[in-house]
């Protein structure tokens, strides 16, 4: 038998390992007790004591109440892009006499109980998930168990919840285009991580729009980064001392194409006279670089505050449909983009 972690960091995984059986046996044991056999609810329950993960009286289902509470769980709060979309959320919950409180999986990887301990004392009333993942095991039958929940910037068929979004593959592709239609034909793309839906569609979108020229597509000139400056810059400096380097770089993200700037400028190059660089999101900073960023307008604030009217709509009992919301998201031409040296 497990001994009993004194400082409460076990999770529903330790759980699972200590009675024998899955995470999602032991989720929908606490939320769904009625739904497993006894000898299965005696062996959980003896496993959530035996290893510290939750009080006694964890078997209790989710029933909505009045907290005023809303979790929103972001994937990394230090990236400015989701503090701009918590800022919409809170406009609107303010409004509806709502708190919001932050949940930043990046530095709660480990304490899944911490998040459906909220849900199981009822401590918040519905979850804004600005990621592509929950933040622990559930399976699609026991979401229904949840208190509602909207996602809010990513899209996750998997999940089958309302969302509030942007079609990245077009927005991807037209950035793509427009690079195209300056004169470009050596355009790198600087991607987001691979297990990322919207990296996945931005990439596809480059790619489209490098294809439909009939050209063969440079698997070189694709590099990975991670939405970090310090990934930028390594990946425009792999690009330019390519034999071929790059005229141009499409870059997943503002932050990226930051850092990619800095890097294209550490070399000596003139930027848009040597290298044409196109970033995503619109962040304010990106009106004050040097030169100022061309880049796609992701509304941030207003994805927060449709993601939130969406939640209040359902918290007043009203029927919201799953399914994309998609919002406008258009070209920002500034000066860091112009045709290529011929």
């Amino acid at each position: 038998m497990e001994q009993k972690q004194q400082n409460g960091t076990a999770t529903m995984k330790d759980v699972a390992n200590a009675a024998g059986v899955s995470t999602a046996t032991v989720s929908r044991t606490l939320m769904n007790p009625e739904k497993v056999s006894l000898q299965t609810r005696q062996k959980v329950e003896q496993a959530v004591m035996d290893v510290g993960y939750y009080p006694h009286n964890l078997a209790r289902s989710y029933k909505r109440n009045e907290s005023k509470t809303i979790l929103a769980i972001v994937p990394d709060i230090s990236d400015p892009f989701f503090s701009d979309v918590i800022c919409g959320l809170e406009k609107v919950a303010a409004e509806e006499g709502y708190f919001v409180l932050i949940g930043d999986c990046k530095h709660q990887q480990k304490q899944e109980n911490a998040f459906i301990n909220l849900i199981i004392t009822k401590q918040i009333d519905g979850m804004v998930l600005l990621g592509s993942n929950l933040p622990f095991d559930v399976s699609t039958e026991e979401q229904k168990n949840l208190p509602p929940i909207v996602m809010a910037n990513e899209f996750s068929p998997d999940l089958k919840l309302p969302t509030v979004h942007i079609d990245n593959l077009t927005s991807a592709f037209n950035a793509t285009h427009y690079l195209q239609k300056l004169g470009h034909k050596r355009i790198a793309c600087i991607a987001g991580p691979e297990h990322m839906p919207h990296s996945r569609y931005r990439l596809e979108g480059y790619k489209k729009a490098m294809l439909r020229t009939g050209e063969r597509l440079r698997e070189h000139y694709i590099v990975r980064g991670d939405f970090s400056h310090e990934s930028g810059a390594e990946a425009a400096k792999a690009l330019l001392s390519l034999p071929e380097p790059p005229t141009a770089i499409f870059c997943h993200s503002d932050i990226m194409a930051i850092g990619a700037m800095w890097q294209a400028k550490k070399l000596g190059l003139i930027l848009p006279d040597d290298l044409s660089i196109v970033g995503f999101d619109n962040l304010e900073q990106a009106k004050y670089t040097l030169p100022p960023l061309t880049t796609i307008n992701h509304p941030r604030d207003e994805i927060g505050r449709h993601a939130m009217l969406l939640l209040l709509e359902q918290l007043q009992g009203n029927s919201v449909t799953p399914g994309s919301r998609l919002l406008d998201s258009d070209l920002i031409i500034r000066e860091s983009t112009k045709a290529p040296k011929s």
